[in-house]
């Protein structure tokens, strides 16, 4: 059975990590499963986790005044979902819900802030990381926004 910092050494938000910061990142962390169409959280709900998926999609979701619900992104193993809880007030801005079968793990934000406010070198690193993931995810919405509202030339 391999340990938690073992799983996610080759996740590429964790890829490059210290043994000792993956060490503090997996103490914030345990393994969750989710079934078919099971919720992961809710548009406006605390965000008090992040999740890196193992196995399985997840659905992000916003609701879209007078179409209902709209997919913008769907996860894939080895990616992340979440980054509200590095921003206060720390709530969700989408809902995410498994596509099949899910498996990720969980991590705990207070546990982590708690850890990036002891060790600031730490906390400069994830947040670093977690930027990256912020610029990626914007350029992703961009383009799919293009994709919908482009002029069609």
């Amino acid at each position: 059975m391999r340990t938690i910092d073992t799983l996610i050494h080759d996740v590429p938000i964790f890829q490059g990590m210290s043994q000792e910061a993956l060490e503090l990142v997996s103490g914030c962390a345990t393994n969750i499963r989710f079934s078919d169409g099971e919720v992961l959280f809710r548009e406006g709900d605390e965000a008090d986790v992040f999740y890196v998926i193992r196995h399985g999609r997840v659905a992000l979701d916003m609701f879209v005044p007078a179409r209902g619900p709209v997919t913008i992104e769907t996860v894939d193993p080895g990616e992340v979902i979440g980054w509200s809880w590095l921003f206060a007030p720390y709530r969700w801005h989408f809902d995410a819900k498994a596509l099949g079968l899910v498996r990720a793990t969980v991590f705990g934000a207070a546990c982590l802030r708690e850890k990036c406010e002891q060790d600031p070198a730490f906390g400069y690193d994830l947040m670093s990381r977690f930027a990256q993931v912020l610029i990626e995810r914007l350029q992703w919405t961009r383009l799919r926004l293009l994709d919908m509202y482009g002029d069609g030339r």
